[in-house]
């Protein structure tokens, strides 16, 4: 069996991956691939602790929020369409100076 550390160290790396990627990056569509790897993280790191504590809460945790990062990335990549179709662009610094 492996060691719930070693979920905790995947989940953290993950996290920070993530993390990094929404910090550094400014193309909108790398930007919600970055959130998405940030969700990833706390759905491994829930199922981990579901599965050291042996109980079905963490599952049904990880349920929802698999669904949640579906949504999420079927609403961001619809506003990024929108956005790229409106202003011909999907870079976040340039979506600052169309404020009005």
């Amino acid at each position: 069996m492996i060691p719930f550390s070693y979920y905790a160290l995947l989940s953290l790396i993950l996290f920070i991956i993530g993390f990094l990627g929404v910090l550094f990056r400014r193309n909108l569509i790398i930007l919600l691939a970055a959130l998405e790897i940030m969700m990833n993280a706390l759905i491994v790191l829930f199922a981990a602790i579901s599965h050291l504590s042996k109980d079905i809460t963490g599952y049904i945790v990880v349920f929802f929020l698999i669904g949640m990062a579906a949504a999420e990335a079927g609403v961001g990549l619809t506003l990024a369409i929108l956005i790229y179709k409106k202003l011909k662009t999907i870079y976040t610094d340039e979506l600052n100076y169309f404020r009005g």
